[in-house]
């Protein structure tokens, strides 16, 4: 994976909650990290066809490993103004240098 590919942008987030001076919880999103990501979409590749089976994802990213941050399930990506809840963390070829992140976008509903 080199640079070239890593084309987009993205926050890693983690929301918590903050109590306010009145006692009232209100979540906060607080920015990770910020890092450029490979994303791809869903579509009919091989490597979607082999993940259909079990995964709700719908986007894959690509990025570097952060020195001192493990990346969750607890964790957000926000990518071009979406929200992607994490589904799962996987660490590509096992050296230590890039993740790959299967995420699922939120889509807000009305009503």
């Amino acid at each position: 994976m080199s640079f070239g590919k890593m084309n987009g942008f993205a926050d890693i987030v983690i929301s918590k909650r903050k109590k306010d001076a009145e006692g009232f919880a209100t979540v906060v999103d607080e920015i990770v990290a910020s890092v450029r990501v490979y994303r791809e979409g869903r579509h009919g590749s091989q490597r979607w066809a082999n993940l259909a089976a079990f995964s709700t994802a719908t986007d894959l990213f690509r990025l570097r490993v952060i020195p001192d941050v493990d990346i969750t399930t607890e964790h957000v990506i926000v990518c071009d103004g979406a929200r992607y809840e994490i589904v799962s963390v996987e660490n590509v070829k096992g050296r230590g240098m890039y993740i790959e992140v299967l995420a699922k976008k939120v889509v807000a509903t009305s009503g």
